[in-house]
């Protein structure tokens, strides 16, 4: 299925066309026919499968931007997140007078008040800053709200942000279209559906259907120094652009730093930096003068850089679906990736676990 196939704009399809986004992806199949007639979607689907125009195109078409007021949202749980959600938007929107706008903590929060001194149709934020800028400030008003977006509901809540978006719910009109987005249905994000949402269809995407199709996927017995395996394993890749996933901060710092010693191409990233130490490995990253990022699951998530060529698991996730978070990191948009998983002795009932979940093969790297 294609986007001209959709009821768009031409304005949107030209924007779509210019960002190379012509067949639909699973998710934006399933999603965005129901979203264009006004349904409410809970939508399952991990990261990179496209969810993002799957919730963003349609609301652009629901949004009248000659009416000077906020009419659509999206809510998200990190600042990186908000940033490649309304960068997505802004881009679709590349031939409309729709006037996107992102708010999020460790930005100058008086300059955000100026943004939104002039009309902001769509809002892309956290949670913390949008109750910021309602509450206190008076600065965001979305009393007139039409189209609200929860994206990766299952971060929300691992953050602590749930009681955030409830209320920030709770503020927007009783009559709206809304979409909740999550990699995992958890009853916590079905009491989000229930108590929010008017009879929500859900949009479930497979594991087959998602990114893991496109990874080949491999595993790495290690007997004796992780570490060593792990300098075998990167001697041997001709890797553009990659991940070497930690489970842990100190982890991520003390590989980071014996990669370096190795001279290794490689910066640190995790929960413990400072927005602006983000801001430059994520420039660095995009460059190319770095060519690994040891990173932790949670600041993986605003890493959404094109061409990702490789995932490299230095240890087994303890829960089985952050595997699949993982390896969504690469294979974005129909692109080709490779997955290397290092698995020790101690961790193959975890790794054991992860293997029950795919549906892929997963084979020895040699």
């Amino acid at each position: 299925m294609m986007f001209d196939d959709l009821p768009l704009s031409p304005e949107i399809l030209r924007g779509l066309d210019r960002m190379g986004l012509e067949r639909l992806m699973p998710i934006q199949a399933a999603a965005m026919p129901l979203l264009l007639e006004g349904r409410d979607v809970m939508g399952q689907a991990q990261t990179g499968t496209g969810k993002t125009a799957a919730f963003g195109v349609p609301m652009l078409m629901k949004v009248d931007p000659s009416k000077p007021y906020t009419q659509g949202l999206v809510l998200c749980p990190t600042r990186e997140l908000s940033e490649q959600v309304s960068g997505h938007i802004r881009g679709y929107a590349r031939y409309l007078d729709t006037r996107v706008v992102t708010l999020h903590g460790g930005s100058n929060v008086h300059r955000q008040i100026e943004v939104l001194g002039k009309p902001a149709h769509i809002v892309v934020g956290t949670p913390g800053r949008i109750i910021d800028l309602m509450g206190r400030r008076k600065a965001l008003d979305l009393s007139r709200v039409r189209v609200v977006a929860v994206d990766e509901a299952d971060k929300m809540l691992e953050l602590g942000f749930i009681r955030d978006v409830e209320w920030i719910l709770g503020a927007t009109p009783f009559v709206r279209q809304t979409s909740l987005w999550s990699a995992t249905l958890s009853p916590e994000v079905l009491h989000l559906s229930v108590r929010y949402m008017r009879h929500p269809r859900k949009v479930l995407v497979s594991r087959d259907e998602v990114a893991q199709i496109n990874v080949a996927q491999y595993y790495v017995p290690v007997e004796g120094s992780r570490v060593e395996r792990l300098y075998g394993v990167l001697n041997a890749l001709d890797a553009r652009r990659g991940i070497i996933f930690c489970n842990t901060r100190e982890t991520v710092d003390e590989l980071a730093e014996t990669l370096k010693r190795e001279s290794y191409l490689v910066e640190a990233l995790h929960g413990g930096y400072a927005q602006s130490q983000r801001s430059t490995v994520f420039r660095d990253y995009k460059l190319g003068k770095i060519r690994y990022v040891v990173a932790t699951d949670v600041a993986s998530r605003g890493l959404d850089i094109s061409g990702v060529t490789h995932v490299i698991n230095y240890e087994v996730p303890e829960d089985p679906e952050v595997y699949f978070h993982r390896i969504g990191r690469t294979a974005r948009k129909g692109e080709k990736g490779v997955s290397i998983t290092l698995v020790s002795p101690e961790e193959d009932f975890l790794w054991e676990r992860v293997r029950e979940m795919t549906g892929t093969a997963v084979t020895e790297w040699r």
